[in-house]
């Protein structure tokens, strides 16, 4: 029998000549020469610097996609059979630099100029006025505060999906019945539950609950008047949407739990309260930092509960950034600062996700 080291495939350098590798890269740097070109002649015709007759950015759309043939092809010519390996890669990442980073470099260059849709005249260059009306703008700082309000109402949500978790987990009677009742909250569009209880329930004139708080002693029950009453009533719409989320993720993490253990503390003499802080809470706990983690990001994008309901008010007490932002686009047509503002969140919220996740990191995982 033939050693099985015989009959494996081993990638070997090929022998590539110089004339081969001058090619190579002639072909890869000068594909990359022409869409360096055409994109800067289509950024300076979209602030007006040049005319160079291009309709739209489509010429550099073909550029890339001609310098991305190229590049793979190049590295094949370059680097032989090793080079096909990274074919099974590059692709990809080209692909995900025209999905991704293109879009982020159009809109970091529109952040930084001056483009109103009511205005005749296209975007031109400002510099670095967006940023110092950014500075000066208290209604996106507020915005801002805000988010953090609604942040830290995550914890709020998590105790409550933690209880309803527990709650359906236990050997209650209509258990599936329960289970299918507070999964609906999350089966409806957001849209959709602003109309039906922002609009609706909530409704100051005729809305059953404000019948209700009249008749308990709330002579003018405006739930949206007050702006701390206004920011729980818009909390309260989104924690129930999506408490439910958190409180499936926590109850299978819960059913996943040997119960020999729980068994165990129980025979050790541990009573109920004793065994969840000391057995079930600990166990939980990464399904738990998982949950809290997706719910603030979902939260950091709270806008159409908002937008549909308040529109921000009264005077951006209830504001998210996102919702802000929205207005901007939507009531002043002011393009270039409002993707000044989506950039500037878009930073913060990467800086504070990484943070937050290397410190669950280290919390979860100790080096001593």
């Amino acid at each position: 029998m033939a050693d099985i080291s015989e009959r494996l495939h081993v990638v070997t350098g090929d022998a590539i000549s110089a004339r081969r590798r001058l090619f190579g890269r002639g072909m890869i740097w000068g594909s990359f020469a022409v869409l360096a070109i055409v994109a800067a002649l289509q950024f300076a015709q979209s602030y007006n610097l040049m005319k160079v007759g291009f309709a739209n950015w489509r010429p550099t759309l073909y550029a890339y996609a001609f310098w991305a043939v190229c590049l793979c092809w190049g590295q094949v010519v370059l680097r032989g059979e090793q080079g096909k390996r990274v074919l099974f890669v590059l692709p990809a990442a080209l692909f995900t630099v025209a999905m991704v980073v293109f879009p982020l470099l159009f809109g970091l260059s529109i952040a930084f100029s001056d483009w109103n849709l009511a205005s005749s005249e296209g975007p031109h260059f400002n510099g670095l006025a967006n940023v110092r009306q950014m500075w000066g703008d208290t209604f996106f700082w507020n915005a801002l505060l805000n988010m953090v309000y609604y942040v830290l109402a995550i914890a709020v949500e998590y105790a409550i999906a933690f209880g309803l978790a527990l709650l359906l987990a236990a050997d209650i009677r209509a258990r599936k019945f329960f289970r299918v009742s507070f999964l609906l909250p999350l089966m409806l569009s957001p849209v959709a539950v602003s109309w039906m209880i922002g609009k609706s329930m909530l409704e100051i004139r005729f809305g059953p609950i404000a019948h209700l708080a009249r008749y308990l002693g709330w002579e003018n029950p405006s739930f949206f008047g007050s702006p701390w009453v206004a920011r729980a009533a818009i909390e309260a719409m989104d924690a129930w949407t999506f408490i439910p989320f958190m409180m499936i993720m926590i109850l299978a993490g819960l059913q996943a739990i040997p119960r020999e253990l729980q068994e165990a503390a129980r025979v050790d003499g541990a009573s109920g309260w004793k065994s969840f802080w000391e057995v079930t809470f600990p166990l939980m706990l990464p399904v738990s930092l998982t949950a809290v983690l997706i719910r603030i990001i979902f939260k950091l994008k709270l806008a159409d509960i908002i937008i549909t309901v308040t529109s921000g008010g009264p005077g951006g007490a209830t504001d998210s950034v996102t919702s802000y932002i929205y207005r901007v686009y939507r009531d002043r047509s002011n393009v270039g600062y409002g993707t000044l503002l989506a950039m500037f969140y878009l930073v913060i919220i990467v800086a504070a996700m990484t943070v937050l996740m290397k410190l669950v990191d280290r919390w979860m995982n100790p080096r001593y």
